[in-house]
């Protein structure tokens, strides 16, 4: 029982910061785009707006639990690209806290790569994937 709580609880904390983010996002779109174009991207309403409805797509698919593991890897390589985009060592000589922010990407992706080998549960889970199931982790 404390595995299917420990992982639902996961799970939701997941989708909850991907729904957090995103509504930030959606709430100050504009605002979004200027902090992406400060980085040097082009396109950054668009890119913005790309950003609102992935995050979206991540957060309905760590509630379901459907697509799971790829969402948690597509989730992972997002999150280490926002690490190195927004946070990466050009960023510390400037504030001090960016180096925080850049490591706390990678204990995030951690905890995203151990959920995309080890899926998502049986409670409350869809269990769609388009990934092999051969060679998974036994579901708890």
């Amino acid at each position: 029982m404390y595995k299917t709580t420990a992982l639902l609880i996961a799970r939701l904390i997941f989708a909850g910061l991907f729904v957090m983010a995103a509504s930030f996002k959606f709430a100050g779109m504009q605002t979004t785009a200027d902090y992406i174009a400060s980085a040097g991207f082009p396109a950054p309403l668009f890119l913005a707006w790309v950003a609102a409805f992935f995050e979206v797509g991540l957060a309905l698919a760590f509630l379901t639990g459907a697509f799971f593991s790829e969402a948690a890897l597509a989730a992972g390589v997002y999150v280490i690209f926002l690490a190195f985009a927004f946070h990466g060592p050009a960023h510390w000589e400037e504030n001090e806290a960016e180096f925080g922010f850049f490591i706390d990407h990678f204990t995030f992706f951690a905890g995203l790569l151990f959920a995309a080998v080890h899926g998502p549960g049986r409670a409350l889970a869809l269990r769609w994937s388009l990934l092999p199931r051969a060679g998974a982790a036994p579901a708890l």
